[in-house]
């Protein structure tokens, strides 16, 4: 149960953290926003392994993780979206109908992923759009900081909505398994130790 936290854990790390690139350089690793994406659609998955592809499929958000809770150089505005995408997922909790919504767009775009891979840009419009339509709304309200010539050209607005999804999607399952923002703050070295063990398979597995 504590792996399986700690992957759903470093599923919000990664894709915020791809969130932050587009938005500082105009652009991502393209394999971890595959994993990303493709775990938003991962609904009926019966572990966090089967959602984001094993420790490998986050690779990126276990590094970014170790990062972020045991360096001395954390990043603050990536800190504060984790922080307002654990409260909007508390948010949407409350909210079943957005939830059945939710989960009727995402199986009803199955079809159009047997023709299209997850980052193709239909894919990537119709995540950003269901993100707008149904969490937009709700609070508190994500806040993006990055350089203002990437996040006004719609087409990285699109990727950056569509991976604030996956982050959340990523916080329901967190939170499903046990986890509470509580965690980060009071007992952040379990997930840690886990995180670098996790690591360790991955870099030994090449």
């Amino acid at each position: 149960m504590k792996e399986s936290r700690v992957l759903a854990l470093a599923g919000v790390f990664q894709a915020l953290s791809l969130v932050r690139d587009i938005a500082r350089r105009g652009d991502c690793d393209n394999e971890p926003m595959e994993a990303s994406l493709a775990s938003v659609f991962k609904l009926e998955a019966d572990s966090a392994t089967a959602v984001f592809g094993g420790d490998r499929g986050v690779r990126v958000g276990l590094r970014v993780l170790v990062e972020q809770i045991e360096g001395d150089d954390r990043d603050l505005p990536l800190f504060h979206m984790l922080v307002n995408v654990m409260k909007l997922e508390r948010s949407l909790s409350r909210q079943p109908e957005i939830n059945q919504r939710l989960g009727a767009a995402l199986m009803g775009m199955q079809r159009q992923l047997q023709h299209f891979p997850v980052t193709h840009p239909a894919i990537l419009a119709r995540l950003a759009d269901l993100y707008s339509a149904n969490l937009s709304g709700l609070k508190p309200r994500i806040t993006v900081v990055g350089n203002p010539l990437y996040l006004q050209q719609p087409a990285q607005a699109q990727r950056i909505r569509a991976l604030l999804l996956a982050a959340v999607r990523a916080t329901v399952m967190w939170h499903q398994l046990g986890g509470r923002r509580r965690q980060l703050l009071f007992r952040p070295q379990r997930e840690v130790m886990i995180a670098r063990g996790m690591l360790t398979g991955v870099a030994l597995r090449g």
